[in-house]
């Protein structure tokens, strides 16, 4: 085999290999282009969503059903608002809750959804009523801490 021969192979692996370590790169940080279709949008007001991030997936039953669309402080109420842009595929009753859930112990941080019972389905541009913020480990360990503490000087 020639020189140019072996560079041509050489060059096309190269490229295959970074082509490879790109889909690997945008499949881990959720920026793969997922063909979802027409979505409609839901908001979801939150006391703490901890660490979730923008694109960050909307599950329910371990379905993503959706992706975070933008998040903003609310500066009259003090808390985080999120827009979520949901499948249109999907439709969820209006006593949904909504929780800021982690995969995993350190993983990344999703919205859930939990569907309640009523007849009556959400509808593009609704707020989600009921939500639960996402649990800081930071807090828990600190909240341990105290209360132990606290225990063992009642002794």
């Amino acid at each position: 085999m020639n020189r140019a021969a072996i560079d041509l192979w050489v060059g096309f692996f190269v490229a295959l290999g970074l082509a490879a370590l790109l889909f690997l790169a945008l499949k881990v940080g959720n920026l793969s282009s997922t063909a979802v279709g027409e979505t409609y949008a839901l908001q979801a007001r939150f006391d703490n969503i901890g660490g979730l991030k923008v694109r960050a997936p909307v599950k329910s039953a371990g379905v993503v059903v959706g992706r975070v669309g933008e998040i903003r402080f609310d500066a009259e109420n003090y808390v985080a608002l999120v827009s979520m842009q949901i499948d249109k595929r999907y439709q969820f009753p209006r006593d949904t809750f909504a929780t800021i859930n982690t995969s995993g112990l350190l993983g990344e941080q999703y919205v859930g959804f939990e569907v309640g019972g009523d007849t009556e389905m959400l509808k593009a541009g609704d707020q989600v009523k009921k939500t639960q913020s996402a649990v800081v480990l930071e807090k828990l360990i600190s909240q341990f801490m105290f209360d132990k503490a606290a225990a063992d000087e009642g002794k």
